[in-house]
């Protein structure tokens, strides 16, 4: 196995994550298999309880790991099998070593960083179920934070172990343009290449975040400075999609030189799937403004992977996307007709608590009277039931019970063994599901298939009290899991009006879009805004 670590300089939200997805869609196109692993020096066990207005989203894997969003660019770039192995945090890693400590396995010894932390760190490096020929390793948080020193203690302890020639460091950087002085400056660069040399660590990549193209000069001066050969000092420009970095690095010749460096022959890298996808960015035929109504539209992060997948959705159907972020209760307090005037279709994603709910609902009310396009996901559909319970079906003080515990009628509402949970990290509904798709269905239509998987985080449920009552008025139950449980909703009478209780964004990759999306973006293509 040959490893690859990614840290990041100066300053954080760099693009590590991009940048090493990217590296991983090389090395898969040049014939390699490829495993991810991300580290985050937070002491939180997973970022399942993390607010996305501080963390972005949270994203789900198949056997219900609540895991960092740059999880999501791995599998979007690559065809990675992502576990709960491949996340883990400090405080994963502290609660490993106090719960041994606790049981006497460390036979009365002093547990300290060093070993018995940077040993942990080190084994689960190497822990993993995929069968791989490189793993991919990203550190979360900037070099010289003191959160990460033990992380990176461990990387170079272990590459002294494997050996140099089975690891190679990639470290990503910004060269900030200084406009009054129309220059590249690199000495934030140096200074954060002199922390990691510091700590015994030397980077044969630098990757260079800049706004303008490097010179010659600028190449050779971060390589005299940073002790990195100069083909080792990676031009990583700004561009207009994420999905133009594989060739970019392709250009700039990086796989060449994790290749060389790993004493691997230089393998044809096909990066046709990606030069496609590329193409089509760059030439729609027309843009497709599609409505965000949610909670946390200010926070670009924290819908991160909705946004992708209606990329995708856009891509596959020859159009450019635009993407009007509208708050919930600015929705509530402003005339939505006027809101939602210029989009041809809405999408509400998921959330929690009952800030904005009142307007999101007058969104979707309009989408259901107006025939404009809707896609509900997670709380998105469960507000559609609200509103179909008020307003169609004349339950009109119906809610979930997570808004009003005290509502007449909870069309929405907890199971008992949600009830019964006391901690709050890790015991929602995770993971993969099987649903049964009805048949004559824009359910049907988009999978094609009777029996679908998809990736679930969320407490409430459709109240199964309520299902012949929705039936009776109009509802139809797309989606069922072998339980019961409601999984999808359309309207039969209306062009493209479905929620889906799981998270579908999640399985959406450029070249492979999820066909929900797919659909649901045609179906906009067509609405006469």
């Amino acid at each position: 196995m040959k490893y690859i670590f990614v840290t990041g300089g100066v300053v954080s939200s760099l693009g590590k994550g991009l940048t090493a997805a990217s590296i991983g869609a090389l090395l898969e196109c040049s014939g390699l298999r490829v495993a991810f692993k991300k580290f985050d020096p937070y002491l939180n066990v997973d970022p399942g309880t993390m607010s996305p207005f501080q963390h972005g989203e949270v994203y789900v894997l198949d056997d219900g790991a609540e895991t960092d969003l740059d999880l999501g660019h791995y599998e979007r770039f690559t065809h990675a099998e992502l576990t709960k192995l491949s996340s883990c945090s400090s405080g994963r890693i502290y609660e490993t070593i106090l719960r041994r400590e606790r049981a006497g396995d460390y036979l009365g010894g002093t547990v300290q960083v060093i070993p018995h932390v940077t040993d942990e760190i080190k084994c689960r490096f190497t822990t993993s179920d995929a069968d791989a020929d490189v793993t991919i390793i990203e550190l979360g948080g900037t070099v010289g934070d003191m959160e990460g020193m033990p992380f990176l203690e461990a990387m170079r302890q272990f590459a002294l172990e494997i050996g140099r020639s089975n690891t190679i460091f990639i470290h990503v950087v910004l060269l900030p343009y200084v406009r009054t002085a129309d220059e590249i400056k690199t000495k934030p660069a140096q200074q954060s290449v002199a922390l990691l040399l510091g700590l015994g660590i030397h980077p044969d990549i630098l990757a260079c975040r800049t706004e303008r193209k490097m010179t010659d000069e600028v190449r050779a001066k971060l390589s005299l400075f940073c002790n990195v050969p100069i083909p080792g000092v990676i031009e990583e420009l700004d561009v207009e999609s994420i999905y133009e970095v594989p060739g970019m690095l392709h250009d700039e010749g990086v796989h060449h030189i994790v290749l060389e460096h790993f004493g691997l022959a230089v393998r044809n890298c096909d990066l046709s799937p990606w030069t496609d996808v590329v193409k089509k960015i760059r030439a729609p035929k027309k843009r497709v403004p599609i409505a965000l109504v949610g909670k946390y539209v200010e926070h670009k992060d924290a819908y991160k992977s909705i946004h992708e997948a209606l990329v995708h959705g856009a891509i596959t159907n020859g159009l450019s996307l635009e993407v009007v972020r509208i708050d919930g209760e600015v929705a509530q307090q402003e005339d939505i007709r006027g809101l939602l005037r210029e989009c041809s279709g809405i999408i509400v994603p998921g959330g929690f608590g009952n800030r904005g709910i009142e307007g999101i609902l007058r969104a979707i009310g309009y989408a259901r009277e107006q025939r404009l396009p809707f896609f509900g996901i997670c709380l998105g559909m469960q507000l559609a039931v609200i509103e179909f319970a008020r307003n169609v079906a004349n339950l009109r003080e119906a809610n979930s019970t997570e808004f009003d515990e005290k509502t007449p009628y909870p069309v929405v509402s907890l199971l008992d063994e949600q009830r019964r949970a006391v901690d709050k990290g890790g015991t929602m509904r995770l993971g993969s599901y099987e649903c049964h798709v009805a048949p004559n269905t824009h359910l049907q239509q988009a999978y094609g298939c009777e029996f679908i998987h998809e990736r679930h985080r969320h407490r409430y449920e459709v109240n199964g009290a309520y299902r012949n009552i929705f039936t009776a008025h109009g509802l139809c139950i797309s989606g069922t899991h072998a339980s019961g449980l409601v999984e999808a909703i359309e309207l039969p009478n209306h062009p493209w009006f479905v929620g889906i209780q799981a998270h579908p964004e999640f399985k959406s990759k450029p070249h492979m879009p999820h066909p929900l999306f797919k659909e649901f973006i045609r179906a906009a293509d067509v609405y006469p805004c």
